[in-house]
């Protein structure tokens, strides 16, 4: 998939519709996707004191804002996204505060599960993983680069966790180990404080071409 389809563009949610959609679905003691499982709905929950917590805290590096700075073309950053996911949690308060600070980026939201086709053509070591940022002309909506669904050090985390998952026949020890793996990479955000995430998204602002 090279390009997006307009109409998917006009579904597609700002930062403060996304937000509206989660406390909306809450009040209805709901989240969004398939899985309306007690455990889903206890991770949104969740998810929403973080992006509030990110949206107060969240200052951008002199590093970044200098970048933005000098950056002039107008794109739409896109991306794929669940209420639940903790990753996303963490990281799309920190491109909306990057948007926020450039009249040239576009920051849209839409729900993974509502379109899977888009999803499944852009998929990370064959996985629906999110959060992921297609960034798209704004004019053509041609996807230029991507990225996600987390930074590069708790997504090696990740990927060593799912070898070690390869070499367990049982699914209860799976899941715990996982779990157990799910709780470090939020551990990670913490301490890291937004700098991985910063540095790498800032990769994407630095050239105009």
């Amino acid at each position: 998939m090279t390009h997006i389809d307009r109409r998917v563009m006009d579904d597609a949610l700002t930062y403060d519709a996304y937000l509206a959609l989660i406390h909306q679905l809450l009040s209805q003691n709901k989240t969004t996707g398939t899985d309306q499982s007690p455990t889903m709905i206890q991770y949104t929950e969740l998810n929403q004191v973080r992006m509030a917590r990110l949206d107060k805290t969240t200052k951008l590096s002199e590093a970044l804002t200098s970048k933005l700075a000098q950056f002039t073309r107008k794109e739409i950053w896109l991306v794929l996204t669940e209420g639940w996911c903790g990753d996303a949690a963490q990281v799309i308060p920190v491109l909306a505060k990057i948007a926020d600070n450039s009249p040239y980026i576009d920051l849209r939201l839409i729900l993974r599960d509502e379109h899977l086709d888009i999803m499944d053509a852009f998929l990370t070591d064959g996985a629906r993983s999110i959060p992921k940022l297609l960034v798209l002309d704004a004019e053509t909506l041609e996807v230029l680069r991507t990225w996600g669904p987390r930074p590069s050090a708790p997504q090696q985390m990740v990927l060593e966790a799912k070898a070690k998952m390869r070499e367990m026949s049982d699914h209860a020890e799976q899941k715990a180990f996982f779990d157990a793996v799910k709780t470090e990479v939020q551990k990670w955000y913490a301490r890291d404080k937004t700098r991985g995430i910063q540095e790498e998204i800032g990769e994407f602002v630095s050239t105009n071409d």
